[in-house]
């Protein structure tokens, strides 16, 4: 059975007072069947992690570099994250793409790099406004899985949870439809069965990401393809990150 997962991506939002009272709040939800995950700025993981001690919330990266260590100012390696209890990464989100550059060679690189180091990731991906318009939108993102996750051995995919982006409906307010989310799920799911067979597809989690919030999250985690989602706004509000998680429950 796949996990149902809502995590919450708090971008460069934050300081450490916000960071803190932002979890207090957390921390007084009642979590039930439901993987909940959140990713704080790199300067509070720690902080977060011991916040979090004993609860099931899990504290992940929004980042991870593709090197052990070296000469690379501002970038934060896979040791030093393991080094205070963080397994878990994002990699590949659209604002890393489109602000940092990250293309798939980049993007395989440091997915093969943190796997290889013991760690989970959640790989983001998704088409661009003028890829949906153009009837590409398939084809962008069969491109964009071919080119990274899709190239790794297959016992690597105990370690990967998917999340499918559309760049147009991140922080716009537009949303993709829930019959759009699943169409786009079914379609990853199937490319997965194609290169592992259903076995491998079938335990794959694979999340929706674009302005999921309480008045639609139901709507979208019912679909049979969604498990889940990679909150954006919505996540730095204690009570609408608790709707949505139980809106998957």
């Amino acid at each position: 059975m796949r996990k149902k997962i809502v995590a919450g991506n708090w971008k460069m939002n934050n300081d450490l007072d916000q960071t803190i009272l932002l979890i207090e709040e957390l921390k007084k939800n009642q979590i039930t069947k439901v993987n909940v995950m959140i990713a704080p700025s790199s300067l509070f993981l720690k902080t977060a992690k011991d916040l979090l001690e004993d609860s099931p919330i899990e504290v992940i990266s929004q980042n991870v570099h593709q090197k052990s260590n070296g000469a690379y100012t501002g970038e934060v390696s896979c040791d030093m994250l393991k080094n205070i209890g963080i397994s878990t990464t994002l990699i590949g989100h659209s604002e890393r793409r489109a602000h940092f550059n990250e293309n798939d060679f980049v993007l395989l690189e440091k997915v093969k790099f943190a796997i290889d180091s013991g760690m989970n990731i959640i790989f983001c991906f998704g088409e661009q406004l003028k890829d949906r318009k153009s009837n590409k939108h398939f084809d962008v993102v069969k491109s964009q899985l071919e080119n990274t996750v899709l190239k790794l051995n297959s016992d690597f995919w105990k370690n990967i949870i998917l999340a499918y982006e559309p760049v147009w409906a991140i922080g716009t307010g537009e949303t993709a439809s829930a019959e759009q989310a699943q169409e786009m799920h079914e379609f990853v799911r199937n490319c997965i069965s194609k290169s592992y067979g259903d076995i491998v597809s079938d335990k794959v989690s694979i999340l929706y990401g674009g302005s999921v919030k309480p008045s639609n999250a139901i709507e979208i985690f019912s679909k049979k393809d969604v498990d889940g989602g990679l909150i954006g706004g919505a996540s730095l509000v204690a009570s609408d990150f608790d709707e949505i998680v139980k809106a998957n429950s």
